[in-house]
């Protein structure tokens, strides 16, 4: 006979770790106790020597699904006086960390619980157990109880407590057990509020949907805008009431089957849309996809998740197979979670509201994913994801404020770094709230309190005026160092590499925007020893939203300078185009046959270099060679004249247009003669498809060339992508290959975002050497 005392660290709360260690002693008759408190999972065991080794067996090899073990630590003990094993009440100690698991998609169980007619569970729209449902989005403090979640209020009938108090049960403190004697209710109010008397609230909203009527349902972590995404008109309508006339809407498909009637789907994105967290998928559309123009316009691809809530399992039907769900929320505002103000602010845009009275205390949007090169690539990291931390041997008290688009935050306690939701862009009042909130809030359910700062060199970003606001030790870190450091945190990366940064902004260190860089760096330093040649924005931001203002400035730019190249230039290997043609028309006439007379301010504005900051952004880049090629002059949302213009490739087309980079410490590549060429296969009929791919090809061809300068000059064969543009799949995987033909080893983004959700990750790690370096 022995007797251990077992500490297990991790995710282990509130996903069925105390039931799972409380039957697997009893099938083994071992004697003793587990209980939660804030520094895990505790577990006394006495039992004969093999029982306990068959136990730790199973523990490390086979627990619980949902759980996420980080550490066992184990000790021996005197033997006790124990006559059978018990589950203790949860304990609090302070400074000590307790890993909270992220919302979880329904399970196959529950799933048949609310399909079968002998369930007291049928139907029923809040059904879960100890594998599923919500978490994080429901607590208020840890440990996780039901005294501390939003479940509070709901007195558990007697049926339920016996399922919640039997550790044999699934339902085993399963903090949101309930039914529909004793737990949430759904019902569904017009939008004046007035509640709709119904006898089966499920069929009254299929019916309305199928009706073309526009709902806003309540959901895990908030609302959804919902409509019938087989009707044109009504997902029309809801564009007209949303303002949203172009943004790629994403829908929930009733079952894999049925989304492979719309999208191609290979067996890892299978493996991402089933499994237990369920995001948004960004799939390929098949070649005779058929579902309305305006759910996606301009797009090859959809985003598709499938249902992760009973409700939506209920929502389905024979009739109804695809439904727009998009996050519920003004222009430019957070996702709405509370009923009070979803009313309030959705009332113009919903005829129903699909209510639920289970509150949400954290807001939580939906996670969105795809593949790329065989690899899953997380763009927006959310519901199902955070806050699972990520180990990193770190300083503790280090509060990432991230930057001003896409914001996560990211904190550091006993190494580990917990990234943030999804909070949005901190553009207004609204969001910028929500985004103290929610540090607040994992202030307090990670008992977190900061020492250090870390924050954008910006001044001007939200992000960095909150933290100039906390009287604490600050770095400022440079947005595309933090960038690439993202990528070598994920990697587990040390040493120095090439870094190419590619995004649409960030400030430099001098004082110009950055956004096409080459930097050799590692999570402590970075020297710059490239980038994309400066061009003027005119009219500053206003350039952003209106991509044909920089291609009015390329152009400028390729036209202007006539003096011959330097001796010290390498040529892209493909033929200069001779671009006389343009020159002996004057090329400002061109300008003028393109965009018309508002070219003549432009024109204005850049000779006298008044509001045009210069950029060596590669997002503006790719604003311009969607406007010069006719994809896109002014956009409607971020990006979307980069994205647009990767839609239009033609995948067979394997040229590329001339460039020149200039060898120096810091070599610049200069695209004048892409961006001449790109204007001469406009002017001669050239196709969109063969002009996209063309670019792309020119973009990957210089980026591995610039790479290899790099290597030679400084014997480093490890390149790391990061930066939004490398959410273009069509570049990422094209690079990737043609860096490892090309004898690089190549790191990239896959859990952490590459563009701005993960610059806050990139952001601590840096302030973590910095700050070891000074201790």
């Amino acid at each position: 006979m022995k007797r251990i005392f077992i500490k297990v660290e991790g995710i282990v709360q509130g996903v069925g770790f105390r039931p799972f260690v409380y039957n697997l002693a009893v099938s083994l008759d071992i004697k003793g106790w587990v209980n939660n408190n804030s520094e895990g999972v505790y577990i006394e065991l006495q039992g004969e020597e093999r029982a306990l080794e068959q136990f730790l067996y199973k523990l490390k090899n086979n627990p619980p699904p949902l759980s996420k073990i980080e550490d066992i630590n184990i000790e021996e003990r005197e033997l006790a006086n124990y006559s059978d094993f018990i589950i203790k009440d949860s304990e609090e100690r302070s400074e000590k960390i307790t890993l909270i698991s992220p919302d979880m998609a329904t399970c196959d169980q529950c799933i048949a619980d609310i399909g079968s007619i002998s369930n007291k569970r049928y139907q029923y729209a809040f059904t879960n157990c100890t594998n599923c449902g919500p978490r994080f989005s429901i607590i208020k403090s840890i440990p996780y109880d039901r005294d501390k979640t939003t479940m509070k209020k709901f007195e558990m009938c007697s049926n339920c407590l016996e399922e919640y108090t039997d550790p044999t049960n699934r339902r085993f403190h399963a903090q949101p057990n309930g039914c529909e004697n004793c737990g949430p209710h759904i019902w569904v109010e017009d939008a004046d509020g007035k509640n709709q008397i119904t006898e089966n609230v499920i069929e009254f909203t299929k019916g309305q949907l199928k009706e073309g009527k526009i709902f806003a349902v309540k959901g895990l972590g908030g609302f959804h805008l919902v409509c019938d995404g087989t009707n044109e008109k009504a997902i029309e309508l809801l564009r007209l009431r949303k303002n949203r006339p172009h943004k790629p809407l994403a829908v929930m498909i009733r079952d894999i089957e049925s989304i492979r009637k719309y999208c191609t789907v290979n067996w890892e994105e299978e493996k991402i849309l089933t499994g237990s967290r369920k995001p948004i998928v960004v799939l390929d559309q098949i070649a005779d996809y058929n579902l309305p123009d305006n759910i996606a316009p301009n797009q090859k691809t959809l985003g598709v998740m499938l249902p992760y809530t009973p409700l939506h399992y209920l929502l389905f039907s024979r009739d109804i197979e695809v439904l727009i769900m998009t996050s519920a929320n003004i222009h430019g505002l957070p996702i709405e979670y509370i009923n009070e103000s979803a009313r309030e602010k959705l009332k113009g845009i919903v005829d129903y509201f699909l209510l639920h009275n289970r509150d949400i205390y954290v807001p939580v949007d939906d996670s969105v994913v795809k593949v790329v090169s065989g690899e899953s690539r997380m763009m927006r990291r959310a519901r199902g994801y955070a806050p699972e931390p990520i180990k990193m041997n770190c300083k503790n008290g280090i509060l990432a404020c991230g930057s001003n688009m896409k914001n996560t935050f990211c904190i550091t306690k006993e190494n580990f770094l917990f990234l943030s939701q999804h909070n949005g862009d901190l553009e207004n009042l609204e969001t910028y709230e929500h985004y103290k909130r929610n540090i607040e809030h994992f202030e307090n359910i990670f008992d977190f309190s900061p020492r250090y700062i870390a924050c954008d060199m910006h001044p001007s970003y939200s992000s960095s005026v909150y933290a100039n606001s906390i009287d604490l030790p600050k770095v400022h870190v440079q947005h595309h160092h933090a960038h690439i450091v993202s990528c070598l945190v994920e990697n587990k990366v040390e040493n120095k590499v090439i870094g190419v940064a590619y995004d649409g902004t960030g400030y430099g260190t001098d004082g110009k925007v950055w956004g096409g860089e080459f930097l050799i760096c590692n999570s402590k330093e970075f020297d710059r020893v490239g980038h994309l040649e400066y061009s003027k924005m005119p009219g500053g931001d206003k350039a952003i939203k209106e991509p044909w203002r920089m291609a009015v400035a390329h152009i400028y730019n390729a036209f202007k300078d006539k003096e011959a190249n330097s001796t010290n230039t390498i040529l892209a290997e493909s033929e200069v185009i001779d671009s006389n043609s343009i020159q002996k028309d004057n090329y400002e006439a061109v300008l003028y046959k393109l965009w018309g007379k508002d070219c003549h301010n432009i024109l204005a504005i850049l000779n006298a270099n008044i509001s045009c900051p210069e950029t060596s952004s590669m997002g503006r880049l790719f604003d311009a060679v969607s406007s010069i090629i006719g994809v896109r002059d002014i956009i409607s949302y971020e990006g979307q004249a980069s994205i647009e213009l990767e839609a239009e490739i033609e995948i067979d087309c394997k040229d590329e247009y001339p460039y020149t980079i200039i060898k120096s410490r810091c070599s610049i590549v200069e695209v004048k003669d892409t961006i001449k060429a790109v204007l001469l296969d406009r002017l001669t009929g050239v196709s969109k498809g063969k002009m996209a791919a063309k670019f792309h090809n020119t973009i990957i061809s210089f980026t591995c060339k610039m790479c290899e300068i790099i290597r030679e000059q400084s014997n480093i064969r490890e390149v790391a992508l990061s930066g939004g543009v490398f959410q273009n799949s069509y570049l990422l995987s094209k690079l990737i290959d043609k860096l490892d033909k090309s004898g690089f080893i190549v790191y990239t983004n896959k859990s952490i975002p590459c563009n701005d959700g993960g610059v806050s990750i990139g952001q601590i790690a840096i302030a973590n050497k910095l700050i070891q370096e000074i201790s």
